[in-house]
């Protein structure tokens, strides 16, 4: 059977070959087509060929170069889209800087139908510069080394119009006079009553948060230079180790000036004994201690059983009607240790008591008139968050000098657990107001 199959495949073939001399070219081609498949049909009917080895032997080799290009064409495609949406998202916040918000909510539009989660994958900020407001979004990754130094950079951004320093700009234009007309001196006089001679430098770097102009008045070294001669005198003429005295002002250890030191006493203590002898009684006692200080060297101090909302206001000035209440002077010492400590020197406020004409023709025995003072050590410390905000008494003494004889008596009290330390407490009525600039 295999003979008759070959006989009949020459016989074809032959007369194939006779025909192929009267054929036009089309049928040329079509005839080549035509062996080709006979040629890859006699090979699939040899023994040991079969059709699926045939079929995957082309296919391995085209499936990876389809997938790495179909992968390739598809990440340019998202890129391409993406950077799409970015000019659109973009464009929407120019158009809604200038007032165009029909136009912007297009653009967002458009933005998120080609990628939806746009706003994310785009980091913007706003542009220091303020003149046009196209640009008033910006790419992150240029401007971080600029920030770094804000005043110097806010310096370079000042304008100069009709040979004068501006150091702000009015955002909306207006009949009145506007703050920016003012010359620098000016300014800064207003800012030194800013401060005030309460030392409010809380007030000042609020101030800061205006605009770039009053960024740069409110870190002028004079201020903070004036503001260290107050607090520790000659002994901060030099900088060292600081690089600016807002620097020492910030870092160097100093009481605080616009608030109050509290320290609450607790104790129990006996009673007397029934008439009965039956029960006797115990008493709790609590005490509060006020010290207030003042940036001229002068300090309040204050022992009393009232609670500190009725206390704190009268403590505001100098000038209070309060009986019990002990006047000074304080100073700031740093020893070797490096620990700063608060000592005071403080005495009962004088009454001027009236003439007595009662008995002025009867001989009385002289009384000795004596000066009481008492001189108060602190230790300066931080604690938690706020800084130099603790007092840890270390020294309390009473010292009585008699006029008569000049001699001075001392008495030097225990340090135990009555004294409990003093924690600061900030006072907003204590700056708001300012009688005198700095």
């Amino acid at each position: 059977m295999a003979e008759a199959e070959e006989d009949c495949h020459s016989d074809t073939v032959r007369a194939d070959d006779d025909d192929e001399e009267n054929e036009s070219p089309a049928e040329t081609d079509l005839q080549a087509q035509l062996q080709m498949f006979r040629a890859q049909w006699m090979f699939e009917l040899a023994p040991g060929v079969s059709a699926s080895n045939l079929e995957n032997r082309p296919c391995r080799a085209t499936r990876g170069s389809l997938q790495k290009t179909a992968a390739d064409t598809k990440g340019k495609q998202e890129q391409a889209k993406e950077e799409k949406a970015r000019e659109f998202f973009l464009k929407a916040v120019e158009e809604e800087q200038n007032g165009a918000l029909y136009e912007a909510i297009k653009f967002y539009r458009r933005a998120m139908q080609l990628v939806p989660d746009i706003e994310f994958k785009i980091t913007y900020t706003r542009s220091p510069d303020g003149d046009g407001v196209g640009n008033s979004y910006i790419e992150d990754n240029d401007d971080d080394s600029k920030m770094a130094d804000l005043l110097s950079y806010f310096q370079q951004q000042l304008t100069f119009q009709e040979s004068v320093l501006k150091l702000c700009q009015p955002e909306l234009e207006s009949s009145q006079t506007h703050i920016s007309v003012l010359p620098m001196e000016v300014l800064m006089y207003i800012f030194r009553w800013v401060v005030s001679s309460d030392l409010d430098l809380r007030s000042l770097e609020q101030l800061s948060l205006v605009c770039r102009g009053f960024y740069i008045c409110a870190r002028d070294p004079e201020i903070w230079r004036l503001a260290c001669l107050k607090v520790w005198g000659r002994s901060c003429i030099k900088l060292v180790p600081y690089t600016s005295w807002r620097e020492m002002f910030l870092e160097r250890p100093r009481v605080r000036f616009d608030g109050v030191y509290i320290s609450k006493t607790t104790y129990i203590r006996q009673g007397e004994q029934s008439l009965d002898g039956f029960y006797r009684a115990w008493h709790q006692v609590e005490y509060y201690r006020y010290i207030r200080f003042f940036p001229d060297g002068h300090v309040m101090m204050l022992t009393t059983p009232e609670e500190p909302q009725s206390i704190v206001p009268r403590l505001r000035t100098r000038n209070t009607r309060t009986d019990a209440i002990l006047l000074g002077h304080y100073r700031l010492s740093q020893d070797t240790d490096n620990q700063t400590k608060v000592f005071a020197v403080i005495t009962k406020k004088k009454e001027e008591k009236p003439l007595d004409y009662k008995y002025r023709y009867f001989r009385r025995v002289p009384v000795q008139e004596a000066d009481q003072s008492f001189h108060v050590g602190l230790q300066l410390c931080s604690s938690g968050h706020q800084r130099f905000n603790k007092l840890i008494w270390i020294h309390h003494s009473c010292h009585i000098t008699y006029k008569s004889t000049g001699e001075t008596a001392v008495s030097a009290f225990e340090i135990d657990k009555m004294y409990t330390p003093l924690f600061f407490a900030r006072v907003r009525s204590y700056t708001a107001f300012s009688e005198r600039p700095l």
